[in-house]
């Protein structure tokens, strides 16, 4: 349950996987790369970086840097880190919404042909509700969920209203941590308070398993709405503070400005359904905040804590 084998299932979906000194790479984008483990928060050195991108022949990458460090887009990534999670744990609208969740549907550990089935109605709903253009396609869905199945460190877990798969969402432990991956509710079961439901029972359960230190429930995304990460501090998860740092190659850093970012964001209107326009207008408005003192950049979310530290930085 480590590296290699999250390295393995991007190999069965196609990605190439580079290895570099300080981490993993895969092609999440056109010659774009991004950095895994995602829970991993490297410093690798600019040489690192530029071999990088050049012997591959890459664009771009993008990678979780230090808080501290100098350069990079302030960021965070969604964790737990709680001994124990309960009920009690959480505030008086969490619970009350996960109470009714229960009530109205049974979250259990399923099987991946299952999901590869019926998971994709709700993917596809999810990404419709949420306005997000990733490109993911029922052929490729079919691929990531077959392809988790029999890895070991991978599960699916599944919420039911009656015999209807509601939500679901799939699980990888890497060493003493767990990722959730691909979470997704069908709106007509959000009423149901079904998501609510499937996350804390999932959280529940893997934060009892001996040698779980945290859950990442995800990164701080390039093109998803607040209100996706909205739901998972609800749920108790914290915004860890990090930098997240894009480095273009050296051939096209120049042309790398607003007005590029102006004409990407035009194409996104001429051809919204084109889902890596959306991931490379998100690259260069990372890139740009993440050359600016921390005092000038946009905050990442409107969370107290979370601003308390950002703005005592310079």
């Amino acid at each position: 349950m480590n590296a290699d084998v999250f390295a393995e299932w991007l190999r069965r979906q196609g990605f190439d996987v580079i290895r570099s000194e300080n981490s993993y790479w895969f092609n999440q984008g056109p010659r774009v790369y991004q950095a895994f483990p995602y829970h991993w928060v490297i410093s690798p050195s600019e040489d690192e970086i530029i071999q990088l991108l050049r012997a591959n022949n890459l664009l771009g990458v993008r990678y979780s840097t230090p808080y501290s460090a100098q350069l990079g887009r302030a960021s965070y990534h969604a964790v737990y880190e709680g001994s124990n999670y309960t009920l009690e744990s959480l505030g008086k609208s969490a619970r009350k919404n996960i109470r009714r969740g229960l009530q109205n549907c049974t979250v259990e550990l399923i099987d991946f042909e299952l999901l590869a089935r019926d998971g994709w109605k709700l993917q596809q709903d999810t990404l419709s509700r949420q306005g997000r253009e990733t490109g993911l396609t029922k052929k490729r869905w079919e691929s990531l969920t077959h392809s988790a199945n029999q890895l070991s460190g991978f599960e699916a877990w599944g919420a039911f209203v009656g015999l209807n798969l509601a939500a679901s969402v799939i699980t990888f432990q890497m060493s003493d941590w767990v990722y959730m991956l691909y979470q997704q509710c069908h709106r007509d079961y959000l009423s149901a308070h079904v998501n609510n439901a499937l996350s804390f029972t999932v959280t529940h359960e893997i934060m009892k398993r001996k040698n779980i230190r945290s859950i990442l429930y995800g990164l701080h995304s390039l093109d998803a709405p607040p209100s996706v990460d909205e739901f998972k501090f609800r749920m108790g998860y914290i915004a860890k503070p990090v930098r997240q740092r894009v480095v273009f190659h050296p051939l096209i850093v120049p042309s790398v400005n607003h007005f590029t970012q102006n004409l990407v964001k035009l194409a996104r209107k001429i051809q919204p359904g084109w889902s890596s326009l959306a991931k490379l207008e998100g690259m260069i408005r990372f890139y740009m905040e993440g050359n600016l003192p921390l005092s000038r950049q946009t905050q990442p979310i409107e969370n107290p804590e979370f601003n308390k530290l950002f703005i005592n930085k310079p």
